[in-house]
């Protein structure tokens, strides 16, 4: 999709009401449903952390800007993600968080983004963080500067690339719960993105679709 003709659908994304569990519910095993339902999160305080979700033009074509996570002795080694991380102390609130850990791991300044709306958090289970994410949008093209301590690459997908239902699969994956399971994900670019990514993807794939329908796009 063209740039210009996105940004004629920013101010209906801001409005939008959110699909929220139902959408992350797309991408999620029964199994992991079952763990999640039974927890008590007064009692296991989990950590809060945020992600934007960024869209802007190259080359007058609307992308997505993921990030491949570097291999580490961790749970989320060499996943596919959002630019974000831990809220700290110092971020008056979550979507500081989020564009500041954005500007840490791939360079863009927050003064160049635009935060359009607040996505229905969500529970990662095997690091017990509590994630906020966050939809923005870059008016103009940027340059990307990754942390290469945080960052392997940098996946620029375009918007017409992930409205499409082709990258929608099913993959056999070892998770925290089971050694072999059929999961729903996402293949893109090569890479097969599931879990509390492609939950935040279904959510955000949902509303762009919902809203694009609307204005007859």
């Amino acid at each position: 999709m063209n740039f210009q003709d996105f940004l004629q659908i920013v101010p209906h994304l801001s409005a939008v009401n959110l699909p929220g569990e139902a959408a992350h519910n797309v991408m999620v095993p029964q199994q992991r449903r079952e763990i999640t339902r039974k927890i008590n999160f007064d009692e296991i305080k989990p950590r809060n952390a945020a992600v934007m979700m960024l869209f802007y033009p190259k080359e007058s074509i609307t992308h997505l800007v993921l990030i491949v996570r570097n291999s580490y002795k961790g749970v989320h080694s060499s996943q596919i993600a959002f630019p974000g991380g831990k809220y700290e102390k110092e971020d008056d609130n979550f979507m500081q968080t989020a564009l500041r850990e954005t500007f840490e791991e791939i360079g863009i300044h927050r003064e160049k983004i635009e935060v359009l709306k607040a996505f229905t958090h969500l529970y990662i289970p095997p690091s017990n963080f509590m994630v906020y994410p966050f939809l923005g949008i870059c008016r103009d093209e940027i340059a990307f500067y990754p942390d290469p301590k945080e960052v392997a690459d940098i996946i620029e997908l375009p918007l017409s690339s992930f409205l499409s239902d082709s990258i929608v699969i099913n993959a056999q994956m070892t998770t925290s719960y089971a050694k072999s399971i059929e999961v729903p994900a996402f293949k893109i670019d090569g890479h097969i993105v599931w879990g509390a990514t492609a939950m935040m993807l279904s959510e955000l794939k949902i509303v762009l679709n919902s809203v694009l329908n609307k204005v007859n796009f």
